[in-house]
């Protein structure tokens, strides 16, 4: 059986960005990390965890739950230093 960090360390992502795709698509990590490996194969999809993590962030400042948004700016900020969005798609 695998672990999470055997997923994590599998993929191209970290637990918290992993966490923020499951947490958009309303879907285990396992997926979301298989997910996310799908989607960092290509621009567009890349393009796609940015949004997702932005919309996760909009959501949880629309609720109030500022932690939450604190900690999703921190997994973005993560995402935009190993993941920037392709200068091709700008």
């Amino acid at each position: 059986m695998l672990s999470m960090q055997d997923v994590i360390d599998y993929c191209d992502l970290e637990c918290g960005e992993i966490e923020a795709i499951a947490e958009h698509e309303h879907i285990p990590l396992v997926i979301a990390a298989e997910l996310g490996e799908q989607l960092m194969a290509s621009p567009q999809g890349v393009c796609t965890i940015h949004s997702m993590i932005i919309e996760n962030m909009q959501h949880a400042l629309a609720c109030g739950e500022f932690q939450h948004v604190k900690d999703l700016s921190e997994t973005y900020q993560h995402l935009q230093r190993t993941h920037p969005i392709p200068t091709q798609l700008l």
